[in-house]
C-alpha cells in the first residue's frame, strides 16, 4: 500500500491552496481598480509589469536566503509581512486615501514575497512527504493552485470587487493569515544543514529532518562569513554550477523557459485571433481558457497514476509533442472547438510537466540546494514569461496575427527533435533511483 501523505503535507497544501486563492482575488482585482481609474494602457500595463519585475530581481537571492533559515519559519514570517500589506492597502481603499502608486507598491511587495514563499514550500516538500509519494504530492499543490487561482479566483474575485473595492484585498489578507496559521502549526524543524566553513574548506553535512535542530556549524555556507556580499555571489554560483552539471535537469530547466516564452507570446495575443479567426466574444474567449484549467485540474488529480503507466520519459516527451501541437492548432485551424480541446490537452500537459519537473528536482536537488535551485527555475520561467508577452506583440504586429504561433511550433518541433534522447528511460529511471546527496557528498 503506497505511504499516507501525513498530517504535516496536509497543512502546507491547505496553506498553499488557501494562499493561491487570496493571491488570485488579488490579480483580478488590482486590474479592475486600475481600469476603473484610469484609461491609459500604458499605466494599466504598467501595474502587470510591477507585478512581474520582482521575479527577475529578487528570485535568485531569495534562493539563497531558503537555504540559509528555517523554510517554516521564513514562510510564516513572508504570511504576516503579506497580511499587514494587504490590510494596509484595503484600509487606504476603504478610506478613499487609495491610489494606483500604493497598489502597485504593495503588489511589489506582495510578489516579492510569493517568490520566497514558493521556493520554500517547495524545499520543503521532500522533508515532509516519503519519496515515492513525491508525485501525488506535487500532484495536489498543483491541483489545489490551479482550483483556486484559475477556476474560483476569476468570478469570486470580481463579484467581491463588485461590493467593494476594497472587499478582495482584505479577503487576501484574511487567506494569508490562514496560511501563516496553517504553516505554523506544522512540528519540526525545516533548516537544511549546510557545509560548514572550515578555513575554505566544506564539510558533508547531511539534511536535517523534521525535529531535528541544526548545530552551530550549519549556520554558514561555504564562503567567508566576513564578507556577506561576496558569500551570497559564491551561493548562487554553486547553485548555478550544480543545476549545470545535472544533464536531465539543466535541458528540463532551460526548456521550461524556452518554452514559457513562446507560449506567453502566444497567449498575449489570443484575445486578438479569438476574436479574428475564431468569431468569439468575451464568454468564448473565456470559455477557452476553461478548458484549459479544466485539463491542468484532470492532470493533477490522476498525474502521479499516469506518470506510473506512462512513465516520466513518455510523459515529457509527448509533452514536446503537445506543446508543437498546440502551436500548430492556433496558427491553423478556424474551429472553436478543435482549439478548446487543444487547449484541454494542453492543460493536462501542464500539470504533467509541473509534476513531473519539480519531482525530478527534488529528488537530485541536495537539501542545501534546494531552495537556490527551485529559485533559479522560477527565474528563468519568469524571464521567459516577461519576454514573450514583449515579443508576442512584436511579432504580431510585423508579421501578421498568426505569425506568434507558427514561430511557436517552429520552436517547440526543434527542441523536441534536440531534446528527445536527452529524456531517455535510462537517464530519467537513474534520476528517480538516486537519492539526493549533499553537494559536497556529491
Amino acid at each position: 500500500m503506497a505511504e499516507p501523505l501525513g498530517s504535516r503535507f496536509a497543512k502546507l497544501w491547505t496553506a498553499s491552496t488557501t494562499s493561491a486563492l487570496g493571491s488570485g482575488l488579488a490579480t483580478i482585482a488590482a486590474p479592475l481598480f486600475v481600469a476603473a481609474h484610469t484609461k491609459n494602457p500604458l499605466i494599466v500595463s504598467a501595474t502587470a509589469g510591477v507585478a512581474w519585475l520582482p521575479w527577475l530581481l529578487f528570485a535568485l537571492p531569495g534562493g539563497v536566503l531558503v537555504d540559509r533559515v528555517d523554510r517554516r519559519r521564513l514562510m510564516v514570517t513572508i504570511d504576516w509581512i503579506r497580511v499587514a500589506v494587504m490590510a494596509v492597502l484595503a484600509t487606504a481603499l476603504l478610506a478613499g486615501w487609495s491610489s494606483i502608486a500604493l497598489l502597485d507598491a504593495a503588489l511589489f511587495l506582495i510578489n516579492t514575497g510569493e517568490i520566497i514563499f514558493r521556493s520554500a514550500s517547495q524545499a520543503m516538500i521532500p522533508a515532509v512527504v516519503p519519496r515515492a509519494r513525491l508525485e501525488r504530492a506535487n500532484g495536489w499543490l498543483v491541483g489545489g493552485t490551479t482550483l483556486m487561482q484559475n477556476m474560483i479566483a476569476g468570478p469570486l474575485g470580481g463579484f467581491l470587487f463588485v461590493l467593494a473595492a476594497c472587499v478582495p484585498f482584505y479577503v487576501n489578507a484574511g487567506t494569508y493569515a490562514a496560511s501563516a496559521l496553517l504553516v505554523g502549526l506544522m512540528a519540526g524543524t525545516y533548516r537544511a544543514a549546510r557545509p560548514a566553513y572550515r578555513g575554505g574548506q566544506t564539510g558533508a553535512d547531511d539534511q536535517t529532518g523534521p525535529g531535528d535542530q541544526t548545530g552551530p556549524d550549519d549556520q554558514t555556507g561555504g564562503g567567508d562569513p566576513s564578507r556577506p556580499g561576496r558569500q551570497v555571489r559564491q551561493e548562487l554560483a554553486e547553485g548555478f554550477h550544480w543545476l549545470a552539471g545535472q544533464r536531465v535537469l539543466r535541458t528540463m530547466t532551460v526548456l521550461i523557459g524556452l518554452l514559457n516564452l513562446t507560449l506567453t507570446a502566444a497567449t498575449a495575443v489570443l484575445v486578438l485571433l479569438v476574436k479574428e479567426r475564431l468569431n468569439l466574444g468575451p464568454v468564448g474567449y473565456g470559455t477557452l481558457f476553461t478548458c484549459m484549467a479544466v485539463g491542468a485540474l484532470l492532470g493533477s488529480a490522476c498525474g502521479d497514476w499516469l506518470i506510473r503507466r506512462v512513465t516520466a520519459t513518455w510523459t515529457i516527451r509527448i509533452g514536446l509533442l503537445v506543446e508543437a501541437g498546440l502551436h500548430l492548432v492556433l496558427a491553423t485551424s478556424r474551429s472553436a472547438y478543435l482549439v478548446g480541446a487543444m487547449l484541454f490537452a494542453f492543460g493536462v500537459h501542464g500539470a504533467l510537466w509541473t509534476i513531473v519537473g519539480s519531482s525530478l528536482r527534488q529528488r537530485l536537488t541536495p537539501p542545501e540546494m534546494m531552495g537556490r535551485v527551485a529559485s533559479t527555475s522560477l527565474f528563468i520561467a519568469a524571464g521567459g514569461n516577461c519576454v514573450g508577452a514583449v515579443l508576442g506583440g512584436v511579432i504580431a504586429a510585423r508579421f501578421g496575427i498568426t505569425a506568434p504561433y507558427w514561430a511557436g511550433f517552429v520552436v517547440a518541433a526543434l527542441v523536441s527533435a534536440a531534446t528527445w534522447r536527452v529524456f531517455n528511460p535510462a537517464a530519467v529511471a537513474e534520476a528517480y533511483a538516486e537519492p539526493a546527496l549533499s553537494g559536497a557528498s556529491r
